[in-house]
């Protein structure tokens, strides 16, 4: 990030500077902070509940509080496009664009997780830099080849390693191993979780079904 507002700096992309500075960073810092915790969120929801129903209510309360915003905040300028076909479009193709994200986004949370794919977003600047250099002709630097290069190698980083994940010992040996042998065990004190490194590969040996008796 440091790379792309530096390299914005050096080739006078300095676009709207506005008199409440401090008040703006303090928006945007709120905003992406949001922004995490509301992927975060989703990445629960998909993994534990039902993804169907998280895209359901996000078009739903999405559309609501949306068109409430923009009635309140942006009638005026709505009002004054000059709309016609290509316009028109313009819409029709953004829309089917974010229709795709927010479709999509699930599917790569559960199958990733909420940090890859804030990760992965941050090179989205960088893809409409690269269109902004051929529709609006911006000038070029090489900060932000480097930006780009390093926010893959620390998307890489991060995947090289599984997670560990806290559970119930209980719970994750009858979850991977529903067919296995099984074990009783004597009922003892409440167990308290414990953290289980967990691998997205097979397992090469068989562990024992647990069940507690």
């Amino acid at each position: 990030m440091g790379c792309m507002a530096g390299a914005d700096v050096l080739v006078g992309r300095q676009q709207g500077a506005g008199e409440n500075k401090l008040i703006g960073d303090l928006l945007v810092l709120g905003g992406a902070t949001l922004y995490g915790i509301s992927n975060v969120c989703e990445e629960y929801i998909v993994r534990n509940l039902s993804r169907v129903e998280f895209l359901g209510m996000i078009g739903l309360f999405g559309s609501f509080f949306s068109g409430i915003q923009l009635a309140i905040m942006e009638h005026k300028e709505l009002l004054k496009v000059p709309w016609d076909w290509q316009i028109g479009l313009l819409y029709v193709g953004f829309s089917a664009c974010m229709f795709g994200l927010y479709s999509f986004m699930p599917v790569v949370i559960k199958k990733t997780s909420a940090t890859a794919v804030n990760l992965s977003l941050l090179t989205a600047d960088l893809y409409s830099l690269f269109c902004g250099l051929f529709l609006f002709h911006y000038k070029f630097s090489g900060l932000y080849l480097l930006s780009f290069f390093t926010i893959l190698v620390g998307l890489m980083l991060y995947s090289s390693t599984s997670t560990y994940v806290a559970q119930d010992p209980r719970v994750y040996k009858q979850f991977r191993n529903p067919s296995g042998p099984v074990v009783d065990l004597p009922a003892t004190s409440q167990m308290e979780p414990s953290v289980t490194y967990t691998s997205l590969g097979q397992e090469t040996e068989e562990e024992p079904h647990v069940r507690v008796a």
